[in-house]
């Protein structure tokens, strides 16, 4: 992906509570959320004076997969603002997956020039159950996925171009409300339950300015479930 970069003063977030919009311009110094692993300080056992047989590996089964489907990218803001919508409510907690993985796809499809990655990882964790609910839930077999109705730039966007000031927002930077419902299901006491409720969100993303660009978008930021730009 060619990387863009955002200017110094970038955008953390857009909420719409009744008719007043804030836009807050300005990130701040965020600390890293998750660190490097560290290197394991056992000592490599010693070879043997006679080494045995090689060890026979098991071959992996193809269908396994060690990580969720990736992002699919898109040059077409609203396109890939369906794709993003779609991979931040579909898990299913007997994948073998935890959270984590769930958000390194989205992270992985952030802003390139790293800037609001920081933020975007605790914009994701509001949207996935905790490890510790996420323990409770495979115990249910659920999953979850959205069926996503609308999907468009809110009239507040609007306003908020408006307040701007130079520079505080990137060429291409766009936000994208979407509604939808959000579906799960599951096995209780061996019998199969549901439940649906509606959801809606907004995604910012930066996109190409240049229709030859076919550069994909990248994901900048995500509002707090169910309050989106209106």
């Amino acid at each position: 992906m060619k990387e863009r970069a955002l200017p110094r003063a970038r955008l953390i977030a857009l909420a719409s509570v009744g008719a007043t919009l804030t836009v807050v311009a300005g990130i701040a110094v965020y600390g890293l959320l998750r660190g490097p692993d560290q290197p394991s300080e056992e000592p490599a056992p010693a070879p043997d004076a006679t080494p045995g047989p090689a060890p026979v590996l098991p071959v992996p089964h193809e269908s396994i997969e060690l990580r969720p489907p990736a992002v699919q990218g898109s040059s077409d803001p609203e396109t890939f603002v369906r794709h993003v919508a779609e991979a931040l409510f579909t898990w299913d907690t007997a994948s073998g997956f935890v959270p984590n993985d769930y958000t390194d796809v989205l992270v992985d499809v952030g802003d390139p020039s790293g800037a609001e990655q920081p933020g975007l990882v605790a914009d994701v964790a509001g949207y996935l159950p905790s490890h510790e609910a996420w323990v409770e839930l495979r115990k249910y077999e659920t999953r979850q996925w959205i069926a996503i109705d609308t999907i468009a730039v809110p009239a507040a966007w609007g306003t908020a171009l408006e307040q701007a000031q130079p520079g505080q927002l990137a060429p291409g930077t766009i936000a994208y409300t979407v509604d939808g419902t959000r579906h799960r299901d599951g096995v209780w006491n061996d019998d199969a339950v549901a439940a649906e409720r509606p959801v809606a969100f907004t995604a910012f993303v930066l996109c190409p300015t240049d229709p030859t660009d076919r550069t994909s978008c990248a994901l900048l930021r995500l509002s707090q479930v169910d309050h989106p730009l209106r």
